[in-house]
């Protein structure tokens, strides 16, 4: 058994083992050691095919001409595994063959000899890579999303010994995360003008359907122009005649090739109908949820866990994107059979790619942040143990079917957020979604009228949270285009308040309005679009007191505003501005005058480690507290208070804006 600490040396070990029934195998020429057709020759010995003929293919990572190969019969001692792998090892052709990792419900995870590690955020550059380099490891790349981390190799041929590798990096005093790069075989694909039945009320087969997220009724105030969605899945037909208007495509890239080419390999169908649902331009026969936003397509074809898979989100926020839809995760257990394992399966999101999240969140669309959405996943099991969709910084978005109800795939907990119309895992009224698809014969649709069109540019039947995600992710960007002031967290808030609760009798509603299957309800794009409408001016009154005042070491910089208010608060907004190289030294506190009998509300507490500079607007969504002082008198002298809680780091604090709406 080896263990992985995701979270750094505290967190709980995640725990793999090692499999009797599986090998990994790469070849020099990066051929398939065992080919899929007929005519292609392997190159390896007679004697290596009659050993290799007792196993059989699962995948191939394409990428690193790597392939996973498993035994047609259970062994419960690895004595086949291992007597494959010394043969392999001495074939002139073969590069490795490797040992493979199961989880607990024995699912194979490729591990590499690669590692993520991050320093502290204080630690010096040069102190760092000497540790790596007298640990034998070679940077392959800085990684420029959070402060001194790194993509490393550990030695040739070390095998297993590199989660012993990781262990004492982890253990070494300026370390603050560390685990090696395991990718699962597959990253979970959520999917189980004609019939757009998810958009408006419809009828399909001569029945109407009424259970759409209102977004047509949406369109007249927004079709989210001037927004960008980056899609991250498996490949994406950029030929294809809703894409191909001029700028509608931007910045595109495959993270696995490190290419600005996202085109689909053989049989990555998925990502081509997940950016139909959200944006395709409605001009021939598919319409997406936001059908004036540009897309990112960003082709992810590496495992689930990669450090490709990280860079997806930096690629996403770096090049404009309002928007980051991810229809994928860890695998599902099978929907339709509650006693399956792997239901209870939980997957960690590792480090290296939750850091990723959190710059989209905190450094996209210039410091308001991407919203980032994940399908909730189609095993009719406990989201909560999805690492990915789970996590705080993205919403979950789980699937309801035609008749305004569960889709029996669905995942729940309390991780969902919202739902969306999709298909449904049983017989229903409607096949799925229709949406664009690979063109001619590539895709779902190989040109049958019964499953899209004649010619194979869209397919009636996409579904699973796979659909409902990006439909969400359309609705996000449609409001972002009638507000682009907005946060992400803000964003979130409004898909929040548009949620139409359906199923109020199944739905397991608790007091606060959130249900297990459903979050707060169905999303409707006409509510959303309709509380995204920018602020009057008139509404509210600014005070402001602009000052340099510095910020020393273990010292508390205050900044006084005196406000004379006209009647009790309705809202009130805060606006704090600092220069600090390492933010993540400060508490920043706004004192109401004393006469208000209100605590003082906590705005930042030492979070964003090494990030420079605070220039931040606090509301009650991000700020909660500041709800509290609706209806009281704020005439009187603010006070905003700057603690610096460690040494070497100074900044000085610039302003302090008060908006008040009464």
């Amino acid at each position: 058994m080896v263990q992985v600490r995701y979270g750094g040396k505290d967190a709980a070990p995640y725990a793999l083992d090692v499999s009797a029934n599986h090998l990994v195998v790469r070849t020099l020429n990066r051929q398939a050691v065992m080919p899929e057709r007929p005519f292609e020759v392997s190159p390896v010995s007679a004697e290596a095919h009659r050993i290799l003929a007792q196993f059989q293919s699962l995948t191939r990572f394409r990428e690193a001409g790597v392939e996973l190969l498993s035994t047609r019969n259970h062994q419960a001692d690895g004595v086949l595994r291992d007597a494959a792998r010394s043969l392999l090892k001495a074939e002139p052709g073969i590069d490795f063959a490797g040992r493979v990792l199961v989880d607990t419900q024995g699912r194979p995870v490729v591990y590499t000899e690669n590692l993520f590690v991050k320093f502290e955020d204080d630690a010096e550059p040069e102190a760092c890579e000497g540790l790596l380099q007298r640990m034998g490891l070679a940077i392959k790349r800085g990684l420029s999303y959070a402060r001194h981390a790194y993509f490393v190799a550990a030695p040739g041929n070390s095998g297993l010994a590199v989660f012993a590798i990781a262990e004492a990096l982890l253990g070494e005093e300026g370390v603050t995360l560390c685990h090696p790069e395991l990718v699962s075989p597959s990253r979970r694909r959520r999917q189980a003008f004609p019939p757009e039945w998810h958009l408006k009320a419809t009828a399909v087969n001569g029945r109407l359907v009424d259970a759409h997220a209102e977004v047509e009724a949406a369109w007249s105030l927004s079709d989210g122009t001037g927004t960008i969605i980056a899609v991250v899945d498996d490949g994406f037909d950029l030929d294809h005649e809703e894409f191909r208007s001029s700028g509608k495509v931007v910045a595109p890239r495959d993270v696995t090739r490190q290419s600005g080419d996202p085109r689909p390999g053989r049989g990555d169908d998925h990502g081509t109908a997940c950016a139909g649902v959200a944006c395709a331009n409605g001009q021939f026969g598919a319409t997406g949820v936001a059908p004036g936003a540009r897309l990112i397509p960003i082709r992810l074809a590496s495992g689930l866990g990669s450090q490709a898979e990280a860079e997806a989100f930096v690629w996403a926020a770096r090049n404009g994107a309002d928007v980051i839809s991810c229809s994928w995760g860890p695998p599902d257990g099978a929907w339709w059979d509650p006693n399956d394992p792997a239901h209870r399966q939980v997957v960690p999101l590792p480090d290296s790619t939750r850091l990723a999240i959190d710059f989209a969140t905190a450094q996209g669309r210039g410091g308001k942040g991407c919203v980032v959405l994940f399908a909730a996943g189609n095993g009719n099991e406990s989201v909560d143990n999805d690492g990915y969709a789970s996590y705080g910084k993205v919403i979950a978005v789980a699937a309801c079917n035609d008749q305004s109800k569960r889709s029996a795939y669905s995942d729940f907990g309390q991780a969902v957020w919202c739902s969306f119309p999709s298909s449904d895992g049983r017989p229903s009224l409607t096949p799925g979604i229709w949406t664009t698809d690979r063109s001619g014969v590539a895709g779902y649709n190989q040109g049958s009228p019964q499953k899209g069109d004649p010619a194979g540019h869209y397919t009636n039947s996409f579904g699973g949270t796979s659909s409902a995600c990006p439909g969400v992710a359309g609705v996000a960007a449609l409001v972002l285009a009638r507000n682009p002031a907005l946060r992400w967290d803000q964003v979130r808030e409004i898909l929040r308040q548009a949620c139409v609760r359906i199923d109020p009798t199944g739905g397991n509603y608790d007091a606060g309005g959130r249900s297990p299957f459903y979050g707060y309800g169905r999303v409707s794009a006409r509510r959303a679009v309709e509380l995204a409408r920018p602020p009057q001016p008139a509404a509210a009154l600014v005070f402001q007191a602009v000052q340099d005042v510095p910020i020393n070491d273990f010292q508390t910089a205050t900044l006084a505003l005196p406000v004379a208010a006209p009647g009790p608060l309705q809202s009130i907004r805060v606006t704090v501005d600092l220069d600090h190289t390492y933010i993540g030294d400060l508490v920043v506190r706004l004192l109401p005058p004393s006469a208000l009998g209100a605590v003082p509300v906590l705005l930042h507490d030492r979070s964003g480690g090494g990030t420079d500079n605070l220039k931040v607007t606090y509301d009650a969504v991000n700020a909660p507290a500041l709800a509290a002082l609706k209806g009281k008198d704020p005439t009187g002298t603010w006070t905003l208070e700057v603690s610096d809680t460690a040494r070497a780091d100074r900044g000085t604090l610039r302003s302090l804006r008060l908006e008040m709406g009464f």
